[in-house]
């Protein structure tokens, strides 16, 4: 994740905050209902890229325990105001500590370089334990964009390879698009060995 992509969201958390509101759309929360099966009941989720907390709450609200992380201060601080604990967590340079039943970064990879990907999904397999599930949503699409964010696109078949070559085996994946005509790509994969 660039700097200019962090300093964008700290500008422009509220009105993320807005716009997203309190609760997932259907198509998120059936996805984020198939991490919470996937894990053991308490099982212990670290969330990269907590944003509002939304699906954090989410998460929760089903019994899960989940590690609120964001590389944002913005984002950070919109859940102390709730009365959230979240940590700074910089996914491309920072370790990701573990292990953990569940690993959920949804919207948060795109802002991933294509070339430091492989690296980070094969930190997010050594975070997990035997079996551990990683919920990742990325936009489907090729190559990558540098502006006020970074925005990297994958076809299906590309992404699935590069999670099977850093140790994540796809048990289920959907693709859909949301209200701004984007188009998602969504699996949920598990660690392999």
């Amino acid at each position: 994740m660039t700097n200019l992509t962090i300093e964008s969201y700290e500008r422009d958390a509220l009105d993320y905050a807005a716009q997203i509101g309190d609760f997932p759309p259907p198509v998120i929360e059936g996805a984020l209902l198939r991490l919470v099966e996937a894990i053991p009941p308490g099982g212990r989720v670290l969330e990269v890229g907590s944003g509002t907390g939304r699906d954090a709450d989410f998460i929760e609200s089903c019994g899960e325990s989940v590690r609120r992380t964001d590389a944002t201060r913005a984002f950070r601080g919109l859940q102390v105001a709730r009365g959230k604990q979240v940590e700074p967590l910089d996914v491309i340079r920072d370790d990701l500590g573990g292990p953990y039943d569940g690993i959920l970064a949804l919207c948060v990879f795109i802002h991933v370089d294509r070339d430091s990907t492989l690296s980070v999904l094969r930190k997010v397999a050594a975070a997990l334990r035997p079996a551990g599930a990683f919920l990742v949503s990325v936009r489907e699409g090729s190559g990558e964009t540098n502006g006020a964010y970074l925005m990297s696109y994958w076809d299906r078949a590309e992404y699935d390879a590069l999670l099977a070559e850093a140790g994540l085996r796809v048990d289920w994946d959907q693709r859909h698009t949301d209200c701004d005509g984007d188009t998602w790509l969504t699996f949920l994969a598990r660690k392999a060995h």
